[in-house]
Order: C-alpha cells, then structure tokens, then sequence
C-alpha cells in the first residue's frame, strides 16, 4: 500500500542467503521427506512474490538462523521469558522475499521493502502449515522464537507476514483512516494463499491441514482470518488478540483512561485515580506492572493507533504529544471515543470483529495483561462468539497471572506465568479436535500453579 512518509532504517542483510543449485526434484516419501536435503526449492516460486530468495539450513530454528543471519533476534525482544526451551537441529529450507508493495517501513535485509515474507519448509514435513502474522507492529521474524520453532520441529512449514506495514508510524501507510490495519488482513490471506502453493511444489502435495496462529494483533489476524475466510485452515490459536469494535470496547476506549489518571497515583497513591484505572478494566493485582507498561506502552499504543484510525483528532500533528498532561490541546490522555464523530467509528468499523468464526479456534489470555485487559478483550469475544451460536468451535482459557508479553515474567516470577507453554499445549489440542475429533478442555480459568517450571509447562484444565 502506499506509504505516506518513508522512514529510514537500518540495513540488515542475511549472510548466507544464496540461490539454490539444486537440480533435481525428488519423490516425496510417506513421512514428508523429499530425496536429497532442500531437493528441487530451486524450482519453487512464490506466488505473487515480487522477489524471493531461497537458502538450504542445517537447522531451520532460531538456534542457527540467528548465527547464519536467517533471522533476526531483536524482532522478538521481550515477548518470551528467559528460561523457555525451544527444539533445534532441523534442517530445511527457507525462503525469504515480499510482495508488490509501494511502502517502504521494512529495512529488513536492506530491501527497504513492505509486505515482506519468510517461508520455512523442513525436511521432513508432517503435512500441515502453520501460518502467522506478527504481534505489535513488528516485522516476519517476530514470531520464531515463540511459534516457528516449535511447530517446524513438529514438522509443520511456517510462514510469516509483517502485514505490510511496521514500526511505531505504521499509520503512514495507506490513505484512509484504517488502511494499514485493512492490509494486515489481506496480507495474512495473501500469504496464505501463496504458502498453500509453496508447499504443494515443494512436496508434491497440498498441506492437509492449514492453521493460523499469533499473538496480540497476531492472534486478532487470527481471530478475523477465520471469520472471514474459514475455507483457508483448519483453525486457530489466538493468543490474546487484540479486540475492535465499532462501539467499543478497543484499545481506544480503555488506554485514556491510564494515561489520565497513573501520573496521579504514581505521585500520590491517589485512590481515585487507581479506582478510575480499575474501572478502565485493568485487573487488581496488576498495580506493580503499571509503570512499565504507562512509559512503554501505554502512551505510545493510544497514540498511533489513534493516529491510524482517527488522524483529525490532533489535526496536522502527527499521533499525538508524548506524556502530554490532561488539558493540554489535542491531549490523547482527554480522548474520549464515545463522543468522536461517526467517521472514527466507521474506519473502526473497517475492522471490527464480529465473533462469526467458521473453523476451531482456541483463545488464551491472561489474567493480569496490562495493555490488552482481559474483561474488556477476549471475554467479550467470548460471549461474541456465543451470540453467533458458534461457541461450540471455541475454546477460551483465561491464565491466571498470565500478562500481554511473558518476557515481564522474568522481573516478576512471583506474580506473573508465562503463556508460551499454554500455546503449545493449546495448538496440540487443537490439532486433536482437527484431526481424530478430540475435544479440548472446558473452557476454564487456568490457576497459576504454585511451583514447577512455568516457562515450559502449561494443562489446558484447571484441575
């Protein structure tokens, strides 16, 4: 889409990436694996892929791409806990490359290029392809750590999107109110498209079943994918995904209210102000994370993601007054989305979630997470799901002391649980119901267990 303003950035090549010279194009046997390693990838093409490139690793997971220049470990920063133990050692192939796009936020590989992809396939292929679009506003890389390792060592290709669009102004992209957002989407079925095909060259058949996976904005790409094009996969993880509606409740409607009143009881302790941040949906219990999330997240999220969908609030200034005080013009602490016209609400509209979803799908989210509050997120789009009558495709597992990135766990082992271990435990149940009809577990509030090894361990009942 078109790119309103370039940002440069910094050039990051990948070290080893070359062309293959394979020649030959082996037959594909009953466990997944082609003759010979990465045999015929030379031949795949993506399709729509502007530019693509291909590379044969000895180890797909971030364990070699990292060294090998693969992948790239700043784009995850933060989003899981320290002690996680992730699988290595499998080889395969990897191919990177974008689709035609004008915008020009990812500097990725020096491409200076939007819509960029990476598409893994390993040697030995279990059948299926786990697709995923990245938290935040994040680049492809963003979800390897967390997903793409572990599912490539279940066998599974992966591939990944960075939406077309990233970086803190990814509102620049496109021309209306919504339009970045509005690309996420497409690009996530684009991709999907594109890596069905991938997979069928390159081990002679189409995937059997096809599953998207993410989280935060990644899991609401989720959520959204099976709404609206269920006849693509075989169903989804979300992990707390992000919720839009057109009256609410969003992001919009909750993050003022914290930038109001946390300077307040920061200062003073003032009982009304934590009420009042309560009231927004913040759980109680979560006050210790507040401080991080007011100068991390806080501001900056209201700020650009007001500036994508309601750019005329502070007219010719672009996403607001960092930490401005209450009172202060155009002030996004003084945003009030009830009463913005009815343009705001239709660019919400663009895209809102409706809880129509077609295909399995299980949602995770924890209890204590301080940018996405649980009551005003995914237990709403639980009773959204329930309203449509396709409750029984959901699953919803609230973790308790789970907050929006695990990576706090470490600051906070006391207080927080890690949900990494939750979505793998969660993608193997949905794999069962899939697959042989398994249903997963109740829905249930998952008690954070008082000892163990909470970065690697997660039972989907509350038991």
């Amino acid at each position: 889409m078109r790119s309103i303003r370039h940002r440069p950035g910094r050039l990051l090549g990948l070290a080893t990436a070359t062309v293959l010279g394979v020649s030959l194009i082996g037959p594909v046997s009953a466990a997944g694996a082609a003759a010979g390693p990465c045999a015929g990838v030379e031949r795949v093409k993506v399709p729509g892929a502007e530019k693509q490139i291909s590379a044969c690793l000895d180890d797909l997971t971030t364990a070699g791409t990292v060294a090998s220049g693969h992948s790239i470990a700043a784009e995850w920063a933060g989003l899981t806990p320290a002690g996680a133990t992730n699988p290595s050692g499998v080889p395969g192939a990897q191919i990177d490359g974008y689709f035609p796009d004008t915008s020009t936020s990812n500097t990725d590989h020096g491409w200076n290029h939007d819509s960029q992809f990476v598409i893994r396939l390993p040697e030995r292929w279990n059948g299926g392809l786990v697709v995923t679009g990245t938290p935040g506003v994040r680049r492809q890389y963003a979800n390897d750590f967390a997903i793409s390792d572990w599912v490539l060592a279940q066998g599974y290709a992966f591939a990944a999107t960075d939406k077309g669009n990233s970086g803190a102004q990814f509102y620049q992209d496109g021309v209306k109110p919504g339009d970045a957002i509005v690309e996420w989407n497409h690009r996530v079925t684009q991709l999907t498209r594109a890596a069905k095909a991938v997979v069928a060259q390159r081990y002679g058949r189409a995937p059997r079943r096809t599953y998207a996976a993410g989280i935060s904005n990644g899991g609401y790409l989720v959520r959204w994918q099976l709404e609206n094009h269920p006849e693509l996969y075989s169903g989804g993880v979300d992990w707390e995904g992000t919720l839009w509606r057109k009256n609410g409740p969003n992001l919009l409607t909750s993050l003022p209210a914290t930038l109001r009143e946390y300077p307040k009881y920061a200062a003073t302790g003032d009982a009304a102000a934590h009420d009042a941040i309560i009231a927004a949906g913040f759980a109680p219990g979560s006050e210790p994370l507040w401080d991080y999330h007011y100068k991390v997240y806080w501001d900056l999220t209201q700020r650009i993601y007001r500036e994508e969908l309601d750019p005329g609030y502070d007219g010719a200034t672009e996403a607001g007054t960092p930490f401005c005080a209450p009172g202060t013009p155009a002030c996004d602490a003084d945003y009030d989305y009830a009463t913005r016209p009815r343009a705001v609400k239709d660019a919400v509209g663009r895209i809102a979630l409706t809880g129509r979803i077609g295909r399995p799908l299980i949602t995770l989210h924890g209890t204590l997470d301080t940018l996405l509050p649980i009551t005003e997120d995914s237990d709403v789009y639980e009773k959204l799901i329930t309203s449509r009558g396709r409750d029984k495709l959901h699953r919803y597992y609230r973790i308790e002391g789970g907050n929006h990135v695990d990576g706090l766990y470490d600051a906070y082992p006391a207080l927080l649980r890690p949900i990494l271990p939750c979505f793998r435990s969660a993608f193997t149940a949905l794999e069962g119901w899939t697959t042989r009809g398994d249903a997963p577990p109740a829905d249930a509030t998952l008690p954070r267990p008082a000892s163990g090894n909470l970065a690697d361990t997660c039972s989907l009942t509350a038991g």
